[in-house]
């Protein structure tokens, strides 16, 4: 079990930052492999979803795991802010366009993950990167980011 958090706290701060995983509880996680090949494939926090563990290794956060990584200011460079307005339709699993985004993070490169937030902070949507976060500043059409899942699409009220 010991393994499982440090290998979890390894992959966190190497793909999402330096000290991401300092927002990890040190308890109530709980790790759910796969029994055909062994390995990692969701990790829980109280029993809710935090991540799924893709085949290539690298985690997709749930809106419950963006949102307990985003208390913390080192995950910041992880996220886009989108202008009010816009946010009805990224919460519902619309993709967010270039000319919608307020602020970006440094760590945003093409096929990373990314946490979307309100003007407020609140997490409204994850998915992954069109786009390197100098590209989403300087266009203004096209997609920055690929929601995976809105705050206030059907599926997200069950996981």
């Amino acid at each position: 079990m010991r393994d499982s958090r440090r290998k979890l706290v390894m992959l966190v701060d190497y793909l999402l930052g330096p000290r991401v995983s300092a927002a990890l509880p040190r308890r109530g996680l709980r790790y759910e492999y796969s029994r055909r090949t062994k390995r990692l494939r969701r990790v829980y926090v109280a029993e809710q979803l935090f991540c799924t563990i893709r085949p290539d290794g690298s985690p997709a956060l749930t809106l419950f795991g963006a949102s307990v990584l985003a208390r913390r200011p080192a995950f910041r460079p992880n996220c886009v802010v989108v202008q009010k307005g816009v946010e009805p339709f990224v919460a519902a699993g619309r993709s967010v366009f270039c000319k919608h985004v307020i602020a970006c993070g440094d760590r945003i490169r093409p096929a990373a993950e990314v946490a979307v937030l309100d003007t407020h902070g609140h997490v409204i949507a994850v998915g992954r990167a069109v786009l390197s976060a100098k590209m989403i500043r300087v266009f203004k059409v096209g997609v920055a980011v690929k929601v995976r899942h809105g705050s206030h699409e059907p599926s997200a009220k069950s996981s």
